[in-house]
């Protein structure tokens, strides 16, 4: 049986080839979706699938393998353009679609030798999906690509859905969703902790789990990425992943939304309207169903996620440091936030596990409730995973385990039963509110590195913590440049 590793292997060994023309890993990962999704749909088609085929005839699989040369190349670029103005699954993998593959010979050998050979629907779901994925992951560790900023560390993502713990029939999204990370651990996790009935694997396919996406390109390849995990479909109805700008308005109310939205400067809000044209006039986006207006990002994307959940839904969403305490709409929101919603726990995450340097974050987890006069939070309980904690991405990674104590201590069975612990400790409400700009980032354990001169950590970690500060410092000064223009 052809295993995840073998095929990542097979399909990475022919990236190196490429690579010498210029194609980076980004490009490749991004033309094997196009070539993947024309073959797997050919393999439908045919016995014992049978099922008819959403590629139009002569823009289809077979009409690749017929061709050779010169011929190929033009041919090829003819299909991706057609098939990038259908509408459905065909409109989101192929929209803006373009052959960067510019030597016929290199892409005969990518259609014939590597993917032909495969029959993919017959491959396990975890497999292909798998492989996809691990390419997926090995292009996001080629931070000069810049695709690390669609990467969650798989170990946070995991312990987040286990303490969530989704079950059937709820709806989930995520409404910044990269390559689909978070619904397809929510999906693994629905999987295999129920035992699901026809119905029920039905509706986890179609109508479980949705995912909104601003770019394009990153667009298909979360649908891909579903599809191979066999989640949505090919027809023009199935569609669990969008390309639109989540923070233009409400798209839907859910049951659960997991997320890690974009960090970065505040002039990248970008606003589309219905007709698809995009506007930069205002960086403050003023919408009837927030508590504050406000160009932080960030800020914004936390207003959204309250809006779209149903009352009682659950979020858990990462956030940099400055939510927590930045003043102003800030304040506002946490104001607004810690009154209408049950804001219950808050994991400050350690440094050195996200690709962008000098991330300071967390994930805050709260549910929303009716509106009342008394506020909802009673007790925000924080879970401080990052001080006198070192991570780095290579040499000491953050692994599942890492987070095993947060998960226990966590106590998703019943939170009324949570203990503090040394690094667990609880903060009524009215404490809270008594906090200068209700600041929530609170810490209360000694950093060992300044207690004691004798017992630093490495001089690389040092080095490391120093140069995430400094990124970090720069990029508040680059936000504050950019403010002072407008």
């Amino acid at each position: 049986m052809t295993t995840p590793t073998a095929l990542v292997s097979k399909l990475w060994n022919y990236c190196n080839i490429l690579r010498d023309d210029g194609l980076s890993y980004g490009d490749y990962v991004e033309q094997l979706t196009f070539l993947l999704f024309l073959k797997m749909a050919d393999e439908q088609s045919k016995p014992p699938y049978h099922k008819p085929s959403s590629v139009p005839k002569g823009y289809d699989w077979p009409s690749l393998l017929a061709k050779d040369g010169d011929e190929l190349e033009t041919h090829y670029r003819h299909v991706l353009e057609t098939l990038g103005k259908r509408t459905g699954m065909l409109g989101v993998i192929f929209r803006k679609a373009q052959n960067k593959i510019q030597d016929p010979a290199k892409l005969r050998r990518l259609i014939v030798d590597l993917i032909d050979k495969e029959q993919w629907s017959s491959l396990a779901a975890d497999v292909k999906g798998d492989a996809y994925e691990g390419l997926l992951q090995k292009n996001a560790e080629d931070v000069k690509g810049g695709a690390g900023q669609y990467f969650t560390p798989r170990a946070l993502i995991a312990a987040m859905v286990e303490v969530m713990a989704p079950q059937p029939g709820q709806t989930i999204c995520d409404p910044a969703c990269g390559t689909g990370g978070f619904l397809l651990a929510a999906h693994e996790y629905l999987s295999k902790h129920h035992q699901l009935d026809r119905e029920q694997k039905k509706q986890l396919k179609n109508g479980t789990l949705y995912g909104i996406e601003l770019v394009d390109s990153v667009t298909r390849l979360c649908a891909m990425n579903l599809l191979l995990h066999g989640i949505g479909g090919e027809s023009e109805t199935d569609m669990p992943v969008l390309t639109k700008d989540g923070l233009a308005g409400k798209h839907g109310e859910y049951d659960m939304v997991l997320a890690n939205p974009p960090f970065g400067k505040k002039s990248s809000v970008t606003i589309v309207n219905d007709a698809g044209e995009q506007s930069k006039e205002s960086l403050i986006i003023n919408r009837d169903d927030f508590w504050a207006s406000t160009s932080n990002k960030q800020l914004n994307f936390l207003q959204h996620i309250f809006t779209i959940l149903k009352i009682h839904g659950r979020a858990a969403v990462v956030l940099p440091d400055n939510v927590l305490f930045e003043g102003g709409a800030g304040e506002t929101i946490r104001r607004a936030l810690l009154k209408q919603a049950e804001v219950h726990t808050l994991l400050r995450l350690p440094t050195g596990i996200f690709y962008a340097q000098g991330v300071k974050a967390n994930v805050l987890f709260f549910d929303r409730k009716p509106a009342q006069e008394k506020a909802h939070t009673k007790k925000l309980w924080i879970y401080d995973l990052r001080t006198n904690q070192h991570f780095t991405l290579k040499e000491n990674p953050l692994k599942r385990e890492s987070l095993d104590d947060f998960v226990k201590c966590y106590h998703a069975s019943n939170r009324h039963k949570r203990q503090e612990t040394e690094r667990f400790k609880a903060f009524d409400y009215e404490e809270l509110m008594k906090r200068d700009k209700v600041n929530l980032d609170i810490f209360w354990l000694k950093d060992e590195s300044l207690e004691d001169s004798a017992n630093l950590p490495p001089p690389g970690i040092i080095a490391q913590d120093i140069m995430e500060d400094l990124q970090a410092a720069l990029e508040q000064f680059a936000t504050i440049a950019e403010d002072l223009k407008s």
